[in-house]
């Protein structure tokens, strides 16, 4: 009697990663797609120990699936799928004097300087031009759909506006459209289309099937011409947007997309693996963890609260009471008794003028007076002058009266100094 074996029921048991979890990619291509740099320079940053996977430093080749934690210039990342659907075609109308590199050791302006800025992804150019090419050129978030854009066995058609210097017979463009042999092996138009013709240059719209470099320009270079124009106006389905001007890019719909991936063969959108940034991350300095005491709720923090600590104290300064709204001392006219003198409250104040530099505010000398000893009359001394009134002079400002002297003579019943009143 044979037995049949028994399976083990154990909590132990290793899980199979199924569906997007068992999808696996290389690292540096993982960072590539993230765009944190090209494949090239992470793969010597892996060499280097620079990178850490799951806390652990990298090996040259080593693979990533969905879940992994990634840390780059002590910047973490986790690893998630993501799907291609969502991949971005634009067009971006390439100026004259740009370059379609990303990096120039000259420093001359390149086409990504003016390209939208992406999360998470980088924009892949579909192909080049030259630097004094202009028209249309295609860039993508989707690295598959570029290669699939650019292979040669493809044959996606290409475009090109083209002016030329001089007279161009016709049997110039046939040999044109037939084959020319030149260094990297034939190369024809596939199309010739003449636009205008007269005069010192002629303008065609030319069709060719690849893209190898400076290939317009060569063919016409074979057969004894210049060409002074050059602008790509079409790549496969896409034309370049008559309203596009240069140095503008517009993102391309979701179904022109999906057109451009049947026409170039990279078939349906297939599952693939990027960086999605760890946020809210904080580095808190490590042993800084403080229990509070037991009579109180048990709870714990870090060092956190330290920071929340200094973000107060800019409300605890005091503001002194001399300052008003502005934050200004106030400036007025001195109050009460100043150096003897007492202001009259009823005294219109006149306004200051700027103290002389070396003396307070409020510590102006007082202006000086003078008084003589008179004769005796009634009415106390005498000031300068003599007085018009038989009562001799008096003090400045008194009124005049009979009786009285000096300018403006005693008050009635008898004058004094300013302010007196001696009444006889």
């Amino acid at each position: 009697m044979s037995s049949t074996p028994r399976s083990t029921l154990s909590l132990k048991r290793a899980a199979t990663p199924t569906g997007d979890d068992a999808l696996e990619e290389r690292l540096h291509k993982v960072l590539a797609n993230a765009g944190l740099g090209s494949r090239r320079l992470l793969e010597q940053r892996i060499a280097g120990g620079e990178i850490l996977v799951n806390g652990q430093a990298a090996q040259t080749g080593s693979s990533v699936r969905a879940g992994d934690r990634v840390e780059v210039d002590r910047k973490q990342f986790v690893v998630a799928t993501d799907l291609q659907e969502r991949a971005q075609v634009l067009m971006y109308h390439k100026p004259e004097g740009e370059l379609t590199t990303r990096d120039d050791p000259e420093g001359r302006p390149t086409v990504f300087e003016k390209l939208p800025q992406l999360n998470g992804s980088r924009w892949i150019s579909v192909g080049r031009l030259d630097v004094n090419t202009t028209g249309l050129l295609l860039l993508t978030t989707d690295g598959e759909l570029a290669n699939a854009l650019m292979h040669p066995s493809h044959e996606l058609e290409r475009e090109y506006l083209c002016r030329v210097h001089g007279e161009v017979p016709d049997e110039a463009l046939e040999k044109l459209k037939a084959g020319v042999e030149l260094e990297d092996g034939p190369a024809r138009f596939d199309e010739i289309h003449v636009v205008s013709r007269g005069g010192s240059h002629c303008w065609f719209r030319v069709v060719l099937h690849e893209g190898r470099n400076r290939e317009v320009r060569r063919l016409w270079d074979a057969m004894g011409f210049l060409v002074s124009r050059l602008k790509r106006i079409r790549y496969g389905n896409v034309e370049l947007p008559r309203g596009l001007r240069p140095g503008q890019s517009e993102a391309l719909a979701e179904d022109a997309v999906k057109s451009l991936r049947e026409l170039s063969g990279a078939g349906p959108a297939q599952p693939t693996l990027t960086l999605k940034p760890v946020l809210h991350q904080r580095h808190t300095p490590r042993g800084v963890t403080e229990i509070r005491p037991a009579n109180e709720a048990p709870h714990a923090w870090t060092g956190v609260r330290h920071d929340e600590a200094r973000e107060l104290t800019a409300f605890d300064r005091v503001r002194p009471d001399d300052f008003n709204s502005r934050g200004k001392r106030r400036r007025g006219p001195p109050r009460g008794e100043v150096n003897g003198n007492v202001l009259k409250p009823d005294r219109p104040q006149r306004k200051q003028r700027k103290n002389r530099r070396g003396v307070a505010p409020g510590q102006e000398l007082p202006s000086v007076r003078t008084w003589f000893a008179g004769d005796k009359r009634p009415g106390g001394g005498q000031n300068r002058g003599q007085g018009r009134g038989p009562g001799g002079g008096q003090n400045r400002g008194q009124n005049r009266g009979p009786g009285g002297g000096g300018r403006g003579g005693p008050r009635r019943g008898g004058g004094g100094n300013r302010g007196g009143s001696a009444r006889s």
